[in-house]
């Protein structure tokens, strides 16, 4: 479920759906059978919002951050909104262990804490132990009354290889942090909505050189005639060592592949998956 380059075009099928750019804070929308999905994609966050979001969390955030980003899919009623998802890098960094249990207790990591403690020598206890990977197992950020429940359904592939139009695509960026130069970490949602359907991608992937390589994605798909919502989870991850057994040796674009989280996600062995349900 690969998501395709932007359209250069948005097709608007006429009394289907509009594309709204608005308000430059408000980012850009479109509404299709009362579903509403919004993308919002600002600079990085200033020093002044960089102290206030790492007050908040308790932890150092990334070294880019984008916490004026966000994604959103809402159901809207005749009274306002019913029920939403958003994603955004906040609540994505709150799910960051803080206790340190998680943290992967390499040499990286002291090298890690050195440049953190440079970086922010103004503010009290902002260093200290945590997930300086920053994996995250976040899902969305959910309001309203409407819950999820597992299910065995699962999302519908067949559908979305169709040629169908697409109404509207956005790829936004959470945050990204190169772990000391020592590797990668990133979040990021791409979201593609057609005349029928939509699919989100909120896709993490860390790669620390010579550990580990890591991908976590959550996938929303909204059937809109009836209103289905199915959520897939998913975390896919092997040591270092093992993915590059599994490189052609005839590739010369290795570490260009081991940048791309698409292509990575084709090495990395599945280790668990579960899909929710709910309709609205």
């Amino acid at each position: 479920m690969s998501m395709p380059p932007p359209p250069t075009t948005l097709p608007t099928p006429q009394n289907m759906a509009t594309v709204m750019p608005t308000a430059v804070d408000a980012g850009k929308s479109i509404t299709v059978s009362s579903f509403k999905i919004t993308t919002r994609k600002l600079p990085i966050l200033n020093a002044q919002e960089i102290d206030a979001m790492t007050e908040k969390l308790g932890i150092t955030p990334p070294e880019m951050i984008f916490g004026n980003n966000i994604v959103s899919i809402e159901k809207v009623g005749e009274q306002g909104e019913e029920w939403k998802i958003e994603f955004n890098a906040l609540d994505a960094l709150d799910l960051v262990d803080k206790t340190g249990n998680d943290m992967l207790k390499v040499a990286y990591s002291a090298a890690w804490q050195k440049q953190r403690e440079k970086m922010h020598e103004g503010i009290k206890e902002v260093v200290k132990p945590f997930d300086w990977t920053y994996s995250t197992n976040y899902q969305g950020s959910i309001s309203g009354t409407k819950e999820f429940t597992e299910t065995t359904d699962q999302i519908p592939l067949d559908k979305l290889r169709r040629q169908d139009p697409i109404l509207f695509f956005d790829d936004v960026m959470l945050y990204e942090d190169e772990l000391a130069d020592n590797g990668m970490s990133i979040l990021s949602v791409k979201v593609r909505v057609m005349p029928a359907r939509l699919l989100l991608l909120a896709r993490f992937y860390m790669r620390l050189d010579d550990v580990v390589f890591r991908i976590r994605d959550t996938r929303v798909f909204v059937e809109f005639a009836d209103g289905v919502v199915l959520r897939e989870y998913q975390e896919k991850e092997d040591s270092y060592e093992n993915v590059k057994k599994k490189f052609p040796p005839y590739r010369d674009d290795i570490p260009a592949i081991m940048r791309d989280p698409n292509q990575m996600a084709e090495y990395l062995p599945l280790k668990s998956v579960k899909v929710e349900k709910l309709v609205l």
